[in-house]
């Protein structure tokens, strides 16, 4: 499958589905949300998959991104196209495993954008939530997206996090969620 970001840079992908990549209006839609934050910005990419918004990150300037995603195949792929993409200036990871077990070792970390795309029916929206919330991996002026389907309900809210806005794209809802103040 041909994948291609900003500025028609094509991406190693898998082929078939089992990445989930995250659709290029959708995409688009997030980046145009965001934009003008994410230069110079703290990006954490969760149940990353083709690694897609990762790799726009990178294009359009995050200082960091940091990738979690459980497929050992994905991960080296996602390595390639980041290490393809990224400036000298720039850091990178992708972190290979669980990623409600890999949230926790972020703790003392904080992130300014920080994307999350589950395979929807996983079960990862509460446990996601909370541990973003307990281990206060969110930056206080930054901002959460998590993608869900449309038909299902709203994620919900945890401790110190609150939803700011929601956008529907179709099939795909995106809800943000934001540091209570």
């Amino acid at each position: 499958m041909a994948l291609r970001i900003s500025g028609n840079r094509q991406l190693k992908t898998l082929p078939g589905k089992e990445t989930r990549p995250t659709s290029a209006r959708v995409r688009e839609a997030i980046f145009n949300i965001w934009q003008g934050s994410v230069e110079g910005c703290r990006w954490l990419d969760l149940c990353a998959g083709t690694g897609s918004m990762g790799a726009e990150a990178l294009c359009r300037g995050a200082s960091l991104v940091v990738g979690i995603e459980k497929s050992s195949r994905v991960c080296r792929i996602i390595e390639q196209n980041w290490q393809r993409l990224a400036a000298d200036e720039q850091e990178w990871k992708v972190l290979r495993g669980d990623v409600v077990q890999w949230l926790p070792k972020l703790s003392g970390q904080q992130f300014d954008k920080i994307y999350f795309d589950p395979p929807y029916a996983s079960g990862l929206y509460q446990p996601v939530l909370e541990a973003i919330a307990h281990h206060q991996i969110l930056d206080p002026n930054g901002e959460l997206a998590v993608e869900h389907n449309s038909q299902s309900s709203t994620p919900p809210q945890f401790l110190s996090l609150e939803i700011c806005r929601q956008k529907a794209y179709g099939n795909t809802s995106v809800t943000f969620y934001r540091i209570k103040e």
